[in-house]
């Protein structure tokens, strides 16, 4: 006999789509962006010979370049003031590095945690903060 506790609404998969699309879209963009990026600096570091830093320096620009131009042209489908929007989305970026740099401060080398693990558990934080920022402020 119920005891009149509400019923688990059933969410019809054809739903889901239309409904998380650009999240999904986000996701798989910024795992391409990553791609480019690690591919590029092998290539720039090991193969050009350019020293650590400037091969990371020119090879995250290229895949925040890639997420951003992806992300504008096929996720969130604006094409307008691609200049404003563009400084937007790398200040994003660069907030979200920021957390993550001060969370490794913090708990990895003052806490003493495993800066592995803090790094493992501020992605899924950051990607949904940017993800929120980009979709409501840069794409908009």
């Amino acid at each position: 006999m119920p005891t009149g506790a509400p019923a688990l609404e059933r969410i019809a998969p054809e739903t889901l789509w239309p409904r998380y699309r650009t999240l999904v879209l986000y996701g798989l963009i910024g795992c391409s962006g990553v791609l480019l990026d690690f591919l590029l600096f092998l290539v720039l570091y090991n193969v050009v010979g350019l020293g650590a830093q400037l091969a990371n320096g020119i090879s995250l620009i290229a895949g925040v370049t890639n997420n951003f131009l992806l992300n504008s042209g096929f996720n969130f489908r604006t094409h307008d003031d691609l200049s404003r929007r563009y400084a937007r989305y790398v200040g994003v970026g660069l907030i979200g590095m920021g957390i993550v740099a001060l969370a490794l401060h913090l708990f990895a080398t003052t806490g003493g945690a495993d800066a592995n693990l803090v790094k493992a558990c501020c992605i899924p934080v950051v990607v949904t903060a940017q993800y929120w920022a980009n979709s409501r402020w840069t794409f908009r």
